[in-house]
């Protein structure tokens, strides 16, 4: 029976040790740097552990580069007055963020700006530590 309990409590462990593995830290992200890409969005998900924002952007070279911008849950965004309509596949749109810190085409979104200038939702404050949200 003990060796059961201590075999249960230990699968118990390494799983959810797993789980914390898998959803990576705000460190991956410069939180001293902003940039903006501009696109046209093809997939917006509204789901958690956080929301994703991909979108299709014009690179220098003048070829599509899929850009993706992570957001917060989404009972932080509701909160902020996004919902799962707030983007449109098709739609162009700005997101402003902190960029990944391995260089890759990936943000962490800070705020999103359609076209027409139209805010989506309450932006994080660039001091997010006052807010008690990470960026």
């Amino acid at each position: 029976m003990r060796r059961s309990v201590v075999s249960f409590a230990l699968l118990a462990i390494i799983g959810g040790a797993g789980s914390a593995l898998a959803h990576h830290s705000f460190a991956a992200y410069f939180n001293d740097q902003i940039v903006e890409v501009t696109g046209r969005v093809t997939e917006f998900r509204f789901s958690n552990p956080h929301g994703m924002i991909t979108l299709e952007v014009r690179g220098q070279d003048g070829g599509a580069e899929v850009w993706r911008a992570e957001t917060n849950a989404p009972v932080i965004l509701r909160r902020r007055g996004w919902t799962a309509d707030s983007l449109r596949a098709g739609e162009t749109i700005t997101v402003e963020g902190w960029p990944a810190r391995d260089g890759g085409r990936y943000l962490r979104m800070r705020k999103v700006t359609r076209a027409d200038g139209m805010v989506v939702g309450t932006p994080l404050s660039l001091n997010t530590a006052s807010e008690g949200e990470k960026p």
